[in-house]
């Protein structure tokens, strides 16, 4: 029967949405992602001889989502329409509705060029203007304030009386599309104006770059809502559909652009399926709208006898921008925690966003419905409604944190339906605003832009106080909690502005559950972290010795296992691997030897760059070198200088006056210092299939560090062992050599020189206490294990490859470029834990 699914049927050849209706399609498709990993291994093996009821149970947790999403409307139902008295309203005329099925398939589709554009032009901004939380916060915020401003003029043009609304939303993707087209070599060419800019000035040029498209983008709703309610006569029921299906287009845009688009197309690639898109969008938006009358007065709704009672407008545009802030600073929580729980893979933020929006679409149409069949025109039923939404979401939303941590500890698969079903509920409270603010006998379309205009003002200022502000000085649990007051603060605005309507029981219950999780929050948020890491190998008892949460992400110090003798301190930040505090060469549990290797491959170095600075064990090595006379080391999270100074290994480093660190985005830092030259560049680069790690790992990268060496200077990076990173390097210098994981390059013939290397080995002090005590023989053998590496070169599995042996080798891959990203966007295929000694 239509409901049910088992595994089987997908294995022997039954599609298991047939026999659905199209709304259980809508719910059902997105979490057909949800478990892509899974899946994806399942049909990988498909040829395998794994019995069947083994492979069946693989696909069992994607049946779970999918009961889970088809309960969500339930849910909504219940909230929004069930539990309040009814009005009886009369169904629509069927051919108003059979005609504007083609516009709602527009509006659909128009949201996925939006979406493919932000995650693209954000992605090429960040290479222009640096990783940091800066730039992150800074163009996410003129990306949203573009949006707000566009809503004010589409609502300014819908008043007008003489516009066909339908044709402006055609020009308005059309003029889209047109910018698209040379976007991106537009920000490259302004970019190079701009290099190495105040934040000030970086955000008016990138507040310029994008005001045009996301104007463009933020006037649509009001048009279309306006052009809708002229014809349907209900604003819920117009603003929650139209809403729902750009969300839904926009979710769909990001799971794409995350498994395929850019991958398979990179940036570019990306940018013109958008383009085309649009100009799909525009040319049927003109030639629909052209083969139409144009419609200047209002459809009556059904019931519109009885007159639209409505809250004032203020009312509504504080509870607009109130539950903006609540929902994207949730957002900015879960994707900090999905990012650590990832390692920080780049499909991660396409991943949360995704289901997010898939959320906020479902809760939209759920209200869509419920404006039509059930709240008819009074808006005191919606806002109690609101009531109840805003309470059940910001439970949900609260406890997303230690659920997803004892979730992941248990079962190896991200829930990220769990996303999908609160973001449901936070999706309902627009339309349920808009509902029960704006009179559709009115100007619809003004009063939709300002509701929108408030809710994205909420939005902007909810990520940046909370991503940019409160995360600086709040950790997430706290953080969690303020989320969670003040979701029930504006639960009870809404119940006021109910009045008579609202269930005082359930909101009464509602809040006392509120309270209770904020008062239980230290048990709850307890080992979390620990719980999102460790995952299934998780134990009760294991606890990091320190944590720091800050603006720039997590960083946590695990105190073990045993090697060498000792109690190593291993150090993760964002949720990968990031060193272990340790200097000596005796006890090299992080590969350090790779280190200490700069000073066997030629001219003692004076003046060094390192980017990254992490545990401080490689940037200790280099400072004592005796013959580096200034170091220079650039790092993007201020978290770790109060782990390094706590550090006996490497206390030290902060206090050496040759040592200067800036707290920075490391390419950023080059192009913003383009006189500065160096003998040698050192990068501990982190995994290659990280997000963002292709700024570090690119053609366009490796030419602007080369740009900043003297003659016969030296790069030396992590590789991670990625052949794409490997063979970049190499096309890029005329002389190379791997050791282990890193990759040499440089303009002048390199060799690891046993002689050289010993000498400077045998003299080598950290902190005045020499690397190896050439008295003892043990440490004088150890010396020597150390130093064979020299003689490994192009050995079969050996740690020493000559250039000649990685061109060979690497013939044929694919370079990394900015564009086309080539490792970051590739299932990891569970490498995170794969190379201990990154």
């Amino acid at each position: 029967m239509p409901g049910r699914w088992d595994p089987k049927d997908e294995l022997q050849g039954r599609h298991p949405l047939r026999g659905r209706t199209g709304l259980q399609n809508l719910v059902i498709w997105p979490s057909l992602f949800v478990g892509w990993e899974r899946n994806r291994q399942f049909w990988k093996n498909d040829g395998s001889a794994r019995p069947l009821e083994e492979r069946c149970a693989d696909l069992r947790h994607g049946w779970a989502a999918r009961q889970i999403a088809a309960g969500l409307r339930l849910i909504v139902g219940t909230v929004v329409a069930e539990g309040i008295p009814g009005v009886d309203v009369a169904g629509r005329a069927g051919s108003d509705r059979s005609r504007a099925r083609i516009y709602y398939l527009l509006f659909f589709l128009s949201g996925f060029p939006a979406l493919l554009y932000q995650i693209v032009w954000q992605r090429t901004l960040f290479t222009l203007f640096g990783t940091n939380v800066q730039s992150v916060t800074l163009v996410v915020t003129v990306f949203m304030l573009g949006l707000g401003l566009g809503s004010l003029a589409g609502g300014a043009v819908s008043a007008r009386k003489n516009v066909r609304l339908l044709a402006a939303f055609g020009v308005a993707e059309l003029s889209v599309g047109a910018f698209g087209a040379g976007s991106l070599a537009l920000f490259h060419r302004v970019a190079s104006f701009t290099a190495g800019r105040s934040l000030l000035v970086t955000g008016g040029v990138a507040f310029a770059l994008l005001l045009v498209p996301t104007l463009l983008m933020g006037s649509t709703l009001p048009l279309l809502s306006e052009h809708f309610v002229r014809r349907t006569g209900n604003v819920g029921e117009s603003v929650g559909l139209l809403y729902g299906l750009n969300t839904l287009g926009s979710g769909l845009a990001c799971l794409l652009a995350a498994f395929y688009l850019m991958h398979a197309l990179g940036e570019s690639g990306s940018v013109h399926v958008a383009v085309g898109l649009n100009i799909l969008v525009g040319v049927s938006a003109l030639a629909f709208e052209w083969r139409q009358p144009a419609v200047c007065g209002r459809k009556e709704s059904a019931g519109a006898a009885e007159a639209h009672r409505t809250i004032p407008l203020w009312a509504g545009m504080a509870l607009a921008g109130a539950t903006g802030f609540v929902a994207l600073a949730y957002e900015i929580l879960w994707y900090r925690l999905y990012e650590y729980a990832s390692g920080g893979t780049a499909q991660c933020f396409a991943q949360v966003l995704a289901f997010y929006l898939f959320g906020i679409a479902y809760g939209a149409s759920a209200v869509r419905s419920a404006s039509r069949n059930k709240l008819g025109n009074d808006g005191r039923r919606a806002m109690a409604a609101g009531a109840e939404v805003t309470l059940v979401a910001g439970i949900g939303a609260f406890l997303m944190g230690p659920l997803l941590g004892v979730w992941v500890s248990h079962v190896l698969i991200f829930p990220v339906f769990a996303i999908f079903a609160v973001a449901t509920l936070l999706g309902a409270a627009f339309p349920l605003l808009a509902h029960a603010t704006i009179d559709p006998g009115a100007e619809v379309g003004r009063g939709v832009s300002l509701l929108y205009l408030s809710n994205i003002a909420g939005s902007t200022l909810g990520s940046f106080l909370v991503g940019f502000v409160i995360l600086d000085y709040w950790p997430t649990r706290t953080t969690s909690v303020f989320l969670l007051l003040l979701g029930v603060a504006i639960a009870l605005v809404f119940a006021a502005f109910a009045g008579p309507r609202v269930r005082k029981g359930h909101v009464a219950a509602e809040c006392a559950v509120c309270v209770a999780l904020a008062m239980c929050a230290g048990p709850l948020f307890s080992n979390m972290y620990e719980r999102l890491l460790f995952k299934t190998t998780y134990r009760p008892g294991l606890q990091f010795a320190e944590t720091v949460e800050n603006r720039s992400g997590v960083i946590a110090v695990y105190r073990g296992p045993t090697e060498f003798g000792y109690d190593a301190e291993t150090v993760f930040g964002g949720g990968a691997y990031d060193g272990r505090f340790n200097t000596g060469l005796l006890h090299d549990s992080n590969g350090l030897f790779r280190a200490y290797a700069v000073t066997g491959m030629g001219p003692a170095p004076r003046r060094v760059l390192m980017i990254g600075l992490a545990s401080g064990s490689w940037a200790q090595v280099i400072a004592n070198d005796k013959d580096v006379e200034e170091f220079t080391i650039v790092e993007i999270n201020p978290g770790y200088l109060p782990l390094i100074r706590e550090r006996a290994e490497v206390a030290s480093l902060l206090k050496n006056p040759k040592v200067h660190i800036a707290i920075d985005d490391g390419r950023r830092w080059l192009v913003a210092h383009p006189q500065e030259r160096f003998d040698d560049i050192v990068m501990n680069t982190s995994f290659h299939w990280r997000a963002n790690i292709t700024n570090l790992l690119s053609v366009e990268f490796l030419r602007l560090a080369k740009a900043h060496l003297n003659s016969g200077g030296m790069l030396f990076y992590n590789t991670t062992f990625s052949p794409e990173a490997l063979a970049t390097g190499i096309a890029e210098f005329p002389y190379a050599l791997r050791i282990s994981s890193f990759l040499a390059v440089s303009d002048r013939p390199l060799k690891l020189d046993k002689d050289r290397w010993r000498a400077a080995l045998s003299s080598y002090r950290i902190d005045g206490q020499p690397v190896f005590d050439l008295s003892d023989p043990a440490q004088k053998a150890a010396m020597e294990n150390v130093l064979q590496l020299a003689d490994e070169l192009d050995r079969p599995q050996g740690n020493l490859e000559s250039r000649a042996s990685l061109a060979a080798r690497l013939k044929g891959v694919r370079l990394i470029t900015d564009d086309n990203m080539a490792t970051e966007w590739v299932n990891p295929d569970g490498e995170q834990g794969a190379s201990a000694h990154n």
